[in-house]
């Protein structure tokens, strides 16, 4: 069975885990869009990894794992990470390949993402991770962006070149050094003179990179063909989540690509035909990262302070794996959950950190929104709109003690049972996964 892997939410629902419980029924395991500024963790074995770029599957020997071409792939960064795999005994060396129509996150991208974010005013900050991602989609789209198999011809270097001096020009015009006194443009490994970026030292820079990836570069399109003919599994994995969709999420608080179930078969190249399942990820509350309505928040770290909220995130260690930003938390939000059903054909649930909230006596649940003084059960279209809405809610007891320990669903607290159960007939689809800790081993499995 062929089976996607998405994001319910605004991300950071736990994708890592559930891909790596997963990963035991699949032969392929593809990574279908997002780039790096998105961390999947796993805990297993007594050993905390961090995944940015590689799938999940490479935790596991004998599982093929593919960097598809919806991917924005920085190629440090890969480098890094797979250094870092191997630091821990992993060798991805035969097991894990790029897609060469992947495009990259070059340095520069990286260094327009966090001018154009500083010089954008308080109001109109998008809350980007500053890692390129967003220039990188454009540049793709633009027809000016590099392809991993760029790497491998005999001008890349040269038209890496071509590209610093055309972005050191762009820099200039957005005045990136009266913003935030030259921290806009900071890039990590790159000289920085007089708020230009060095030609020669990003030139030898990816000379060195193109040289370490060129034995992970392949057209994995006819290999994933192949794969299915042969009879296959493959794991479609998605980074962030349904409301940070370029055209389905909070618009213009999103992510630069599709993390919904449609841009797996866009980001890896196999057909909707080839699709068996959808496997919706979701938090048993709700958090978001950066800007943007969040109709049921409680907490934040600037200026929303409920206890309610403040606990969850306690609880829930709610920082982003790779940004280490403070995610804002706030009750489940049952017409996210629909909308993301819907629009992405969610057939299971796997539902995650239902121990977070053993300590409430009393949970509350969004079932629908008041808009202007009307009552609507789905999602609006501006974010505007979605900053005007106000949570109706239904009220739930809490069960008060430790889940952390259970094995069988049937061994839950009848008030757990319960909450689950009403989400679940609230957001539409059934329950697959039902996980109650951070470790591969605290997971049950129901119905996948």
């Amino acid at each position: 069975m062929n089976t996607v892997l998405i994001g319910s939410q605004w991300g950071d629902e736990g994708k890592g885990k559930v891909i790596d419980v997963l990963t035991d029924k699949a032969d392929f395991v593809v990574r279908y869009q997002g780039g790096s500024n998105a961390g999947h963790t796993v805990i297993a074995e007594g050993k905390k990894r961090v995944l940015r770029l590689i799938p999940s599957g490479i935790l596991h020997e004998g599982k093929t794992c593919v960097i598809g071409n919806g991917v924005v792939m920085n190629p440090l960064d890969l480098i890094e990470e797979i250094d870092q795999m191997r630091a821990t005994g992993v060798d991805p060396t035969g097991r894990l390949f790029i897609s060469t129509r992947t495009q990259m996150v070059m340095l520069y991208h990286r260094a327009l993402d966090k001018a154009e974010e500083a010089a954008r005013a308080p109001a109109k900050k998008i809350g980007t991770t500053g890692r390129g991602i967003g220039p990188a989609y454009a540049a793709k789209v633009s027809r000016t962006g590099f392809r991993c198999g760029d790497m491998l011809a005999k001008n890349f270097l040269e038209k890496v070149r071509e590209q610093v001096v055309e972005t050191n020009a762009k820099l200039k015009m957005l005045k990136a050094e009266r913003v935030d006194e030259g921290d806009a443009i900071e890039v990590p490994g790159c000289t920085i003179k007089d708020y230009q970026l060095d030609p020669d030292e990003i030139v030898a820079i990816y000379k060195v990179a193109a040289e370490k990836l060129a034995p992970y570069i392949k057209d994995t399109v006819p290999m994933l063909h192949k794969a299915k003919a042969a009879g296959k599994s493959i794991l479609l994995e998605g980074a962030q989540g349904t409301m940070l969709d370029i055209d389905f999420g909070t618009y213009p608080f999103v992510t630069s690509s599709n993390p919904t179930s449609g841009g797996a078969c866009i980001g890896s190249g196999l057909s909707p035909r080839d699709i068996d399942c959808v496997v919706g990820v979701i938090k048993a509350y709700t958090t978001r990262v950066g800007a943007g309505p969040f109709p049921t928040e409680l907490y934040n770290a600037e200026d929303k302070q409920d206890p309610d909220g403040k606990l969850m995130a306690e609880r829930g260690h709610e920082f982003g794996a790779v940004t280490k930003r403070p995610r804002r938390t706030g009750w489940y939000d049952a017409v996210v959950a629909r909308y993301a059903q819907q629009v992405n054909g969610v057939d299971y649930w796997a539902m995650t950190k239902l121990d977070v909230m053993d300590p409430f006596p009393k949970i509350k649940i969004c079932v629908a929104y008041e808009l202007d003084g009307q009552v609507i059960d789905y999602m609006p279209t501006s974010a505007d709109e979605l900053a005007r809405v106000k949570p109706v809610y239904e009220e739930m007891d809490g069960w008060m003690c430790e889940t952390s320990n259970v094995t069988r669903i049937e061994d839950l607290p009848p008030k757990a049972k319960a909450y689950v159960d009403r989400l679940v007939e609230l957001s539409g689809g059934k329950l697959g996964i039902l996980s109650i800790g951070p470790a591969r081993e605290s997971t049950l499995r129901i119905a996948l």
